[in-house]
């Protein structure tokens, strides 16, 4: 009996979510002009940090088709990657501004943009699928970075780990069973910085920290342990 090929990418016109599709057609009959679909990972193919959002902007990754791109959001997130050395170029929020990603892909726990920025809990769970499969293409994964509480346990379920050993807690790494580090922020979204819930010194030690795991030279690959206690819990969500 062989094991079924998890698929990597959805296609363009997904019907896995019914409330999702309908909304997305409704998006693609408003502005033809947009990307309108599930929005595919970005960055290297041969990542050591997988960073996952929760889902596209409707005027963002909806509109551009490319994770983070075109919303505030993503102002912050790729002005952190260049200031790591995650990316190289300069972030203009469009597609074809020449930006590339260094060591580092993102995706979303969804791939389509759901009404009010909501997905369902039955979404989520039917587009875990895509997350899997895109963790089992990158044999060079040694971290994740899960921007708010639905990624980190959709991370987690994708992993097969019970979220209740690993809660999300603001600037924490986690050293998960596999040898992989799972890192969480809150979500880098306007209404988390306006709020002040997340601003750019909390946001920057979460790279720090990830930074200095992934550059420690005694770890080469996802099956060793990057060794270093947890980062300290700065708040919880």
């Amino acid at each position: 009996m062989t094991t079924p090929v998890l698929e990597a990418q959805p296609l363009r016109n997904c019907p896995f979510c019914p409330r999702l599709a309908a909304y997305r057609e409704a998006q693609q009959n408003a502005h033809p002009e947009w990307f309108n679909a599930p929005v595919p990972p970005f960055g290297d193919e041969h990542a050591e940090l997988l960073i996952v959002g929760l889902a596209p902007g409707l005027k963002g990754a909806n509109r551009t088709g490319r994770p983070f791109t075109g919303d505030y959001a993503g102002g912050l997130l790729y002005q952190t990657l260049c200031k790591f050395g995650f990316a190289e170029g300069v972030y203009d929020a469009r597609p074809d501004d020449g930006l590339a990603l260094r060591r580092v892909r993102i995706t979303n726990a969804v791939r389509c943009v759901p009404p009010q920025n909501k997905p369902d809990p039955a979404e989520i769970t039917t587009c875990r699928r895509f997350l899997t499969a895109e963790i089992a293409t990158l044999p060079r994964l040694r971290a994740m970075l899960a921007l708010g509480a639905i990624a980190h346990q959709t991370v987690l379920a994708a992993l097969g780990l019970h979220r209740g050993l690993f809660p999300f807690v603001h600037g924490r790494v986690h050293e998960l069973p596999s040898g992989l580090v799972l890192a969480d922020s809150y979500h880098c979204s306007r209404l988390n910085t306006n709020t002040g819930k997340l601003n750019v010194t909390m946001f920057e030690s979460v790279f720090a920290a990830l930074t200095r795991r992934l550059d420690c030279p005694n770890h080469n690959s996802r099956g060793e342990l990057l060794r270093g206690g947890p980062g300290p819990p700065l708040a919880r969500e």
